[in-house]
């Protein structure tokens, strides 16, 4: 009965891994480029936009997949204002660090509670990024002061 009881207790422990827990989705924040510089000294915040829409992607989390589109659209949008190798190397930052197992304020799917894993968003999940849009939640922050959008 122990052995039962122990692979019903793991069984649940790796479902519960493989998609989330479910919660209430905060208000979209962006700390900018984290702690990443977010332009140049001539241009100071030359490549924020890129940030910004990449924390967006974060914010609302996903599968792998969904995560890996957004590193390669930063350092496609990073690129296309002139920086290629500092795209290259914001790409391998970003991978390094944003994934979904560590519970920082930057990881995949920083919006919902964590642990918020790789997973398809659900349809309650869909449903509150929408609610969010609609109620002007979402929109970015407008520097890098880690700032929560007002409707």
């Amino acid at each position: 009965m122990n052995k039962l009881i122990r692979i019903v207790a793991l069984t649940g422990l790796a479902t519960l891994a493989a998609t989330g827990v479910a919660g209430d989705l905060k208000a979209f924040v962006s700390d900018g480029c984290s702690a990443f510089p977010e332009g140049t000294a001539e241009h100071q915040r030359l490549w924020l936009h890129c940030c910004t829409d990449h924390d967006y992607a974060y914010w609302q989390g996903g599968t792998y997949k969904a995560r890996l589109a957004a590193d390669l659209a930063l350092r496609q949008c990073v690129a296309a204002v002139g920086e290629k190798d500092v795209a290259l190397l914001m790409l391998a930052g970003v991978r390094v660090g944003g994934s979904a197992f560590s519970p920082t304020a930057f990881r995949w799917g920083y919006g919902w509670p964590y642990p918020k894993f790789y997973a398809p968003l659900t349809e309650n999940e869909l449903q509150q990024i929408e609610r969010h849009k609609k109620a002007g939640k979402n929109r970015p922050a407008a520097s890098a002061a880690r700032l929560e959008t007002q409707p």
